[in-house]
């Protein structure tokens, strides 16, 4: 299943790249419950040269359907990594990988942060997300995508508490 979520912020592609390539920040937008409990967080490079963000979160398995939780147990631990390239023209693109481990899915995407031609950022990620289970396939990757978008809306929220702070 494709998953297309755009975030939106009121500050320059600069200002965000830095705020996503900050290990602190990336720390600190885990205080949002639905992001789940974060784990380590390893950030390498700089906004200017290309980035990697990698991070591990311990999710509940609420947002899964009830007749798939034996298969998965009562957390879900979350392996996420970014790849940023250098910016071109403005522009910064990646690539993302989100593994559940316990779980028979996975998510694979791109990435994009670019003005959103009003002075502000787009941040829009691509993801593919898909499931190994052969019956239950579909609500697996719905449930996931699901989880994905709650997360993403979160921390869409965060790093515009973060980015308003004085």
């Amino acid at each position: 299943m494709h998953l297309s979520v755009e975030l939106t912020y009121a500050a320059d592609v600069t200002t965000v790249a830095a705020v996503l390539a900050d290990a602190e920040f990336v720390r600190w937008r885990s205080h949002a419950p639905e992001v789940g409990a974060v784990g380590p967080v390893d950030v390498a490079g700089d906004p200017g040269q290309g980035f990697t963000v990698s991070l591990r979160r311990t999710l509940p398995t609420d947002v899964i359907p009830p007749q798939l939780r034996p298969l998965v147990g009562d957390r879900v631990e979350v392996r996420q990594t970014e790849a940023w390239e250098p910016p071109v023209e403005g522009r910064h693109v990646g690539t993302i990988v989100v593994e559940f481990t316990g779980a028979p899915v996975r998510l694979t995407g791109r990435l994009l942060l670019e003005d959103d031609g009003a002075g502000g950022s787009r941040h829009r990620y691509d993801l593919d997300v898909r499931s190994s289970v052969p019956l239950f396939a579909t609500a697996v990757e719905e449930a996931a995508a699901s989880a994905v978008r709650g997360t993403l809306a979160a921390e869409q929220q965060a790093a515009r508490e973060w980015l308003a702070r004085p």
